[in-house]
């Protein structure tokens, strides 16, 4: 008889402690802190009545949505219930009435000032080519000083480290985002975000998941490649990076923008991850650190052409009311990554940490507290 081995029990999943960085994350983050209510009514989360209210004042004061740590926090807790990995009672908080609420007066606030700074060229035709073209034109590279060129040829290792945390908040869950757009389209459009997505998700391969490289590429330099782990030391346009395009993909209305910003995000991929890696390389780095960069300098060369005429340009064709959300998302992509990476490169220049507290120490990793 087949002796039966008893089974060690999986770890204890650990969720990262979350830090309020204003009265409404403190309020977002104590309610969902605890278990959910079984009444689902507007009213039945704990401080309700505070979280509209504080949800009202911290948008009238803001004076930028993208930059304000306290709102771009906020919506990071309440968009991670749709995600998990870091809210613990996030599966019973996730569609409770408040916390929606609270998410789509946000979300309106947001979208009204993107609408309101982000600005592309004259609208093409809605045919496929004509999408197509111009989407290359608005997202050709531009001279001039880049974080990417200043990775490839100047940053220190501590730099690089930082780089990677900064990344972090996207790139463990990449591909995700755009996702949610797949139900939310049908036909020439669907067919060709599924097949960008099976690259992103390595073709069914666990290990070849851009996620799951870019994790090896965290542990490859001593970083913690747990989710949410570096949230805490990331500015609010980092946090905006990844809400910008949750909030394009959770919205069917916003189809339309989630593909742009699809499309700008692989239109301006390729050249970048050749120079990150040359970074890493330069300082003498191996394969299962550059690892995630090098496969996407090929995979989103033909990402782009997909991405540009088979996604937009057709998107655009057969719902030709979707035209200008299309060219706002990837408009919005370029202005708030732009953004985001600007903070890093005036922050490295001026010979400061682009984190939000600079003190280093170790913790049997290096990380930046």
């Amino acid at each position: 008889m087949e002796s039966v081995r008893a089974k060690t029990p999986a770890p204890k999943r650990q969720f990262p402690s979350l830090q309020a960085r204003g009265p409404l994350s403190r309020c977002v983050l104590d309610i969902v802190g605890s278990a959910a209510p079984r009444s689902h009514e507007p009213g039945s989360a704990p401080a309700a009545d505070e979280l509209r209210r504080l949800t009202a004042a911290a948008l009238a004061a803001s004076t930028d949505i993208a930059t304000d740590e306290d709102i771009q926090l906020a919506l990071f807790a309440l968009y991670s219930l749709h995600y998990g990995d870091v809210i613990e009672h996030g599966d019973d908080w996730e569609w409770h009435p408040a916390l929606v609420g609270a998410r789509l007066e946000i979300e309106r606030a947001f979208e009204a000032s993107l609408r309101a700074q982000v600005t592309w060229a004259p609208t093409p035709a809605s045919v496929q080519e004509e999408v197509a073209a111009a989407l290359f034109t608005m997202t050709s590279p531009e001279g001039g000083p880049s974080l990417a060129r200043y990775i490839a040829k100047q940053a220190t290792d501590e730099q690089l480290r930082e780089f990677l945390i900064q990344r972090s908040i996207y790139t463990l869950k990449e591909a995700d985002p755009h996702s949610w757009g797949i139900p939310r389209l049908t036909g020439r459009a669907k067919a060709a975000l599924v097949e960008i997505q099976a690259d992103e998700y390595g073709q069914g391969r666990p290990q070849n998941v851009h996620a799951a490289v870019f994790a090896s590429t965290l542990r490859s330099v001593g970083l913690d490649d747990g989710y949410g782990a570096y949230v805490n030391d990331v500015p609010a346009i980092t946090l905006a990076s990844l809400n910008l395009m949750t909030m394009f993909g959770l919205n069917r209305r916003l189809r339309g923008a989630i593909v742009g910003h699809l499309a700008a995000f692989e239109m301006t991929s390729s050249i970048p991850s050749r120079l990150n890696g040359n970074g890493f390389r330069r300082l003498g780095y191996g394969e299962e650190t550059t690892r995630y960069f090098d496969i996407h300098v090929e995979a989103d060369a033909i990402h782009e052409q997909i991405a540009g005429r088979d996604l937009a340009g057709a998107l655009a064709e057969d719902e030709p009311e979707l035209l200008d959300d299309i060219l706002f998302g990837a408009a919005a992509c370029l202005t708030v990554d732009g953004w985001a990476g600007q903070h890093i490169l005036e922050a490295w220049e001026a010979g400061r940490s682009s984190l939000r507290l600079r003190d280093v120490e170790s913790r049997g990793a290096e990380v930046l507290q």
